[in-house]
């Protein structure tokens, strides 16, 4: 079979900053350059999205709640994903009480040829979400509409859909709304325009979804004389979404009070499990072999030089700081940051297909259980970053 998939040049809209703006999507431009790029696209064919994509996503989902349900098992082994023992049994007590999840992303190197191979998952706070589900769904449209694109043209795309309806069964768990209802509180770096704007968007689902919802800046979160945490409104917190990573709230002042406040949280307290990078030498240790598995390993000697062909993480890591690539041939490529000091695993080195001088990310959306649809990220170079622009996508 040839390669279907591909990346084409594309007609940008003339007023899609105006569109932009009316639908809320205040980052598409990050610090003066371009966040969101609809000067190209990607195609695909329908039987590599649906056996490329769509079914290895939902298999490794599978594969990642049964890891979960193992490691709440045997939780000495949490120590390796650098979850404080303090947080074991929060983290456990989580899983076995069934608290419901919302979102997660995992990403593939993929190029249309052979299997796509897991570089990593964002299961705690992964971003590109509201660009994913609402805003290239909008794009594609418009575009159809206006004959830039075929009629029977379609997308991977049923984020938004399925988001509202997790957010209606937490509603529904939740019970009728009363007039008292303490507000389901959303959370994030206010200062972030992509951290407020995902986290925004969101409040936004909850809100249609039957919720009383309140913004409030990470940092305004206090706690009580009970040790309960409350909002600006020195409200206890019953229910709260926060685009803020476990490995951060364990580190503040007041983790000692997260076991004991009433809070239900999204994402849950065993999401941290499967939020860093640990969970990629536990998948190779259960599914060695895997086709869309890449070996990984535990970095036992962190100061031994990095062999060729393969990857360095850190265990906790965002937006690609701190990796370590040293390909077969070619010179090592570093990214700096913060998360230095910390363990770290060792991966196959695996590239990012170029496509044009690109290098293209597949972010794959699994919502609540459900493999749901994918966004793309490109770069300059094989390290996908917080700079990295955001490209659409379409089935053909």
């Amino acid at each position: 079979m040839g390669r279907k998939l591909r990346r084409v040049d594309s007609p940008a809209r003339h007023d899609w900053r105006e569109t932009a703006r009316d639908c809320g999507f205040q980052f598409h431009t990050i610090e003066g350059d371009l966040y969101w790029d609809e000067s190209v696209r990607y195609e695909f064919s329908l039987e590599e999205i649906e056996r490329d994509l769509e079914e290895p996503t939902q298999e490794l989902h599978g594969m990642c709640m049964d890891l979960v349900d193992l490691l709440v098992r045997t939780p000495e082994r949490l120590a390796m994903l650098g979850i404080p023992r303090s947080q074991w049994d929060f983290v456990c007590d989580s899983w076995k009480r069934g608290d419901p999840h919302l979102y997660g992303r995992m990403d593939f190197s993929y190029d249309g040829n052979g299997p796509a191979k897991l570089l990593e998952l964002n299961y705690d706070t992964p971003t590109s979400l509201y660009e994913a589900s609402f805003f290239q769904w909008v794009w594609m449209e418009q575009m159809r509409d206006r004959g830039d694109l075929p009629d029977g043209v379609d997308q991977y795309n049923r984020i938004h859909e399925d988001l509202l309806e997790v957010l209606a069964h937490l509603r529904a768990l939740a019970g009728v709304a009363r007039p008292d209802e303490p507000a389901f509180v959303f959370t994030a770096v206010a200062e972030s325009d992509e951290d407020r704007g995902t986290t925004q968007y969101l409040q936004d689902l909850a809100s249609q979804s039957g919720f009383p919802t309140r913004f409030v800046d990470i940092f305004d979160i206090g706690v009580d004389a009970e040790g309960r945490l409350t909002d600006t409104s020195d409200e206890v917190i019953q229910r709260i979404f926060k685009l803020y990573p476990w490995e951060w709230l364990f580190a503040e002042e007041f983790s000692k009070h997260l076991a004991t406040t009433p809070t239900a949280w999204l994402e849950p307290p065993w999401k941290a499990i499967l939020s860093n990078k640990g969970v990629l030498p536990l998948l190779w240790e259960r599914h060695p072999g895997h086709p869309n598995l890449l070996e990984a390993h535990f970095e036992e000697a962190p100061d031994h030089a990095l062999p060729a062909g393969w990857v360095r993480k850190p265990v906790h890591s965002r937006e690609g700081s701190n990796v370590r690539i040293r390909p077969v041939r070619g010179a090592e490529i570093v990214v700096d940051g913060p998360y230095g000091d910390g363990p770290a695993v060792r991966q196959a080195y695996h590239p990012l297909p170029n496509f044009d001088g690109r290098y293209a990310l597949v972010g794959s959306w699994v919502i609540g259980d459900r493999a749901s649809g994918i966004g793309m990220r490109e770069d300059s170079t094989l390290i996908t970053r917080d700079t990295s622009r955001f490209v659409p996508h379409v089935i053909l």
